[in-house]
């Protein structure tokens, strides 16, 4: 990061559960939230501040996750986020099945459409991948919904390779993508 680089990538701060939260909605908003997320904007809003609180603290001090966040600099907005899950060999996965491999997961993948195409989405990614690296974990992977193809093609640009695996979800097909560390 430079002194002009428009935008700021760093862990959330647990006191920032309100941004988290205003960030989140504006993601479960987007007109691709059905095919991007797992969660709707309706039970988003519904959860209860002490979730919000709970779940960014979490976040932000945790050894089995991190919320890496896009700043921009200009307006101090929170433009982007991705979410890494620290994933045990035997864990249940979102398929329902059993995780094979230590791993991170990333999740809650999103970048405001206003602020895409800056590379912003691989920053994300990368601090989030630095993160498990320094848990030593070597693999990580997400879950697109196949009718995801800009997702997808972004992920493809991130090293991310489909595995052929996958699960369904209220919204569809979900397909595995993985990636060596």
């Amino acid at each position: 990061m430079t002194a002009d680089d428009p935008y700021e990538v760093r862990r959330v701060r647990a006191d920032e559960w309100r941004r988290a939260r205003e960030l989140r909605l504006e993601a479960l908003a987007d007109p691709v939230a059905p095919l991007a997320f797992l969660e709707t904007l309706e039970t988003a809003t519904s959860r209860p501040a002490e979730f919000w609180r709970a779940r960014t603290r979490n976040a932000a001090r945790g050894d089995d996750v991190v919320q890496v966040v896009a700043v921009a600099r200009e307006g101090d907005r929170w433009v982007g986020t991705v979410t890494g899950l620290l994933e045990e060999p035997g864990s249940a996965d979102l398929a329902g099945g059993q995780v094979e491999r230590r791993q991170a997961h990333l999740v809650g993948v999103y970048v405001n459409p206003g602020h895409r195409g800056h590379g912003l989405l691989g920053r994300l990614a990368d601090a989030t991948l630095a993160w498990a690296r320094g848990r030593g974990v070597e693999h990580a992977r997400l879950f697109v919904h196949v009718d995801n193809a800009r997702a997808r093609a972004a992920y493809v640009g991130l090293g991310f390779a489909p595995t052929g695996r996958g699960f369904r979800s209220d919204a569809g097909e979900e397909l595995e993508m993985t990636r060596a560390l």
